[in-house]
């Protein structure tokens, strides 16, 4: 874990329950997004690629 990230836990710990549950969502929800995120761009490259020829082909 780094400096940051620990730093960034200890604070939270010492948030209410309630709080620290609705910064842990943010996180998750987060790590989530991104995730979904590099799988669409990743899965796309090909698709990309395929287009970029064609519109150097068709110049």
């Amino acid at each position: 874990m780094t400096t940051l990230l620990e730093k960034a836990v200890d604070r939270i710990s010492k948030l209410p329950e309630n709080e620290q549950d609705e910064i842990a969502k943010i996180i998750l929800d987060e790590i989530e997004d991104e995730k979904v995120w590099y799988n669409k761009f990743r899965n796309s490259q090909n698709e990309l690629s395929i287009l970029a020829d064609q519109a150097l082909k068709n110049q």
